[in-house]
């Protein structure tokens, strides 16, 4: 895990919705940054709980009665929470020897990847925010600011309650369609990237057919060990290459070469696919 300064551009996303200073403009460094004080202000009433629809979601992907699809549904319009802490920015030395704090910035706590891509984690509740960081202050805001947020900096992933006992992640096309408010599909159920593969494969000598299917990193693990189908980090789509029998290594590599050179310039797979594999199977 590692700690960043608050860009300018996250800031003026989350303004309103919790920063370095509250909505009278009163800076937070210094004051109580307690459970109840970081998001009553702009959600009142709000009791830091998770949106039973999102909470509902999840148990339905766990069940394997629901999906990735639904879960991003629910999650759309609700409010999360992001985790900021209070970072050192200045210090002096006491007339005794001894260092102290004189200035504290607000830092946006973010992640990496296995692969090495940042993530932005958020939180259904101030609950799963606690435990998971316990002296990180919960700010409020609601999911499609975060969203947006993490687009404009380059985040490609999102964790909903990382640490928890059912983690999700919200790949990059769907972090997308969070910020823009549209709905999502993954991309091994969309009409249009079934196509391109096909297009892709269409003419190509030695090959027989191509199709799509869930990528090996669609299903995630739960903290108990239970294996849930979603919420995974990737490879999120599988582009099955049905192969005629008897190709020689070079045909193989020459056939393979020219389909993927044509699926790098398809517009709906750069659009809508965040990771891929490539399978290669004979026909019949």
């Amino acid at each position: 895990m590692t700690e960043r300064k608050l860009p300018a551009h996250i800031a003026a996303q989350l303004a309103g919705a919790g920063g370095t200073e509250d909505t009278g403009g009163q800076a937070w460094a210094g004051r109580n940054l307690g459970e109840g004080t970081s998001h009553t202000h702009l959600f009142p009433g709000d009791d830091g709980a998770a949106a039973p629809g999102v909470l509902r979601a999840l148990a339905e992907l766990r069940a394997g009665e629901g999906d990735e699809a639904a879960v991003v549904a629910a999650l759309a319009g609700t409010r999360v929470f992001v985790p900021v802490v209070a970072e050192v920015s200045a210090s002096t030395i006491t007339d005794a020897g001894l260092v102290a704090d004189k200035e504290a910035d607000m830092a946006l706590v973010s992640l990496r990847s296995a692969d090495g891509r940042q993530v932005l984690p958020v939180f259904t509740s101030t609950a799963a925010l606690s435990a998971w960081h316990a002296t990180a202050r919960p700010v409020a805001t609601d999911v499609r600011r975060a969203a947006v947020a993490a687009v404009k900096d380059g985040t490609q992933l999102l964790v909903l309650d990382p640490g928890s006992a059912l983690p999700f992640v919200v790949r990059r096309p769907a972090l997308w369609a969070l910020a823009q408010s549209r709905s999502w599909l993954p991309s091994y159920r969309m009409p249009e990237v079934a196509e391109a593969v096909a297009r892709s494969a269409a003419g190509l000598p030695g090959v027989a057919a191509a199709r799509t299917a869930p990528g090996e990193g669609v299903a995630s693990r739960a903290a108990d060990g239970t294996v849930v189908p979603g919420g995974g980090t990737g490879p999120e789509l599988a582009v099955v290459l049905e192969l005629v029998p008897g190709l020689d290594r070079a045909r193989l590599d020459d056939v393979v070469a020219r389909f993927q050179a044509r699926l790098s310039i398809e517009p709906a797979l750069a659009e809508a696919v965040d990771s891929m594999q490539l399978r290669l199977t004979t026909a019949g």
